[in-house]
């Protein structure tokens, strides 16, 4: 099913998102966790690629099998790092044969060495193209774009942040899902901005817990750097070394987080699972998700 009639369908949409295991090892965990977070009965997940478009035939192959042989609906994201305009149609028309037809449309991050994004010759320079190109080239399939509720982190100007995010809505994009944050009120103030700047397509959240020092660490890392709000930190330091303790701070701080969201109507809840399980279903369990087919249907 499109995730485009998936989101009118259901009151609140729940997924999740993998990315490709390099090893037997890492394959074998990550059908494990997606065999536990199935019983929540999610309405789709989501493949990534890795960085400059590094697992292409992996994110392929692991998307067509989790439709074929599990049976949840998946959405597959598609760079334009790294591959012609030509080559993008014929990863589209692959997966268009395979029966996929969600695609989250990504500019994508540049090659590892390189600290700037440089389209590849023929190919597109931004999001906007792709999603115009996929709109045109396979009008059947849904789109989902990204969105930054703590600003993107290519674009410190966020007066034009909205209006390139304005123009891949109007290139045909379905839905934005947006990048984990950890304050509720950035994703509202996004919400706001989406709505002054003519954008009325549905929008996903996406969350993550922190599970550990090492995570936090590496989510301030990444996308421009997470915004920790003092709350979220104190409770961390007051957890001091024992990293049970500091993953029990943050289940329960992104518990509050989905409440949050749940209670205000939110189109979806994306989780950021990290091809684990627990802590999802943990905060699933908290939240009333796993047990509310009204929330799923």
């Amino acid at each position: 099913m499109l995730i485009s009639e998936l989101l009118k369908k259901h009151k609140t949409t729940l997924s999740f998102e993998f990315f490709p295991p390099k090893t037997e090892k890492g394959a074998e965990n990550l059908f494990k966790a997606i065999e536990d977070l199935k019983k929540l009965d999610p309405s789709f997940v989501s493949v990534t690629y890795g960085a400059g478009g590094s697992t292409r035939e992996l994110t392929h192959d692991l998307v067509v099998k989790i439709q074929k042989e599990l049976g949840i609906c998946v959405v597959s994201h598609l760079t334009c790092v790294g591959a012609s305009k030509e080559e993008i149609g014929k990863i589209l028309a692959s997966y268009h044969a395979s029966g996929i037809r969600n695609i989250m449309a990504l500019r994508g991050d540049p090659p590892q060495g390189k600290s700037y994004f440089e389209a590849t010759p023929g190919g597109f320079n931004h999001a906007a193209e792709l999603v115009s190109f996929i709109r045109k080239e396979f009008p059947d399939m849904a789109i989902g774009v990204a969105g930054f509720p703590e600003g993107h982190p290519g674009t410190p100007n966020r007066l034009l942040e909205m209006d390139y995010l304005k123009a891949k809505v109007d290139a045909g994009a379905d839905y934005i899902c947006t990048q984990f944050f950890f304050e509720n009120r950035d994703f509202y103030d996004f919400r706001e901005r989406c709505q002054i700047s003519g954008i009325n397509i549905p929008l996903i959240a996406g969350v993550m817990p922190v599970t550990s020092r090492k995570s936090m660490f590496k989510m301030a890392e990444c996308a421009g750097g997470a915004r920790f709000p003092a709350g979220l930190l104190k409770s961390i330091n007051r957890a001091g070394e024992n990293e049970e303790s500091v993953r029990n701070v943050g289940i329960q701080w992104l518990t509050e987080q989905v409440r949050g969201l749940l209670d205000v109507g939110v189109a979806g809840i994306h989780f950021y699972s990290l091809n684990k399980s627990e802590d999802v279903l943990e905060i699933c369990r908290y939240t009333g998700i796993s047990n509310s087919k009204d929330l799923l249907k």
